[in-house]
């Protein structure tokens, strides 16, 4: 009365699935590159803020030539 019946994916099924994963870990590589950018973005302007509230001038100079400078534990 009951038969059994095996599904079988055809292979175009499994090739869209393999495209739909692909595009959505390239969705997910964006987004991370994106927000990677606005973090050192606004930790630029974050740092710009505070040299001119604590009355400096050539706050830019300053800013940008610390960020191209290794730390203190040598930066290699």
């Amino acid at each position: 009365m009951y038969r059994r019946r095996i599904w079988s994916q055809p292979e175009d099924a499994e090739a869209d699935r393999q495209t739909a994963s692909l595009a959505a870990m390239a969705v997910i590589l964006a987004l991370i590159v994106i927000g990677l950018f606005l973090v050192h973005t606004l930790r630029t302007s974050a740092a710009i803020e505070d040299c001119l509230l604590a009355g400096r001038r050539n706050c830019d100079k300053l800013v940008t030539s610390s960020s191209a400078e290794p730390g203190p534990n040598g930066g290699h």
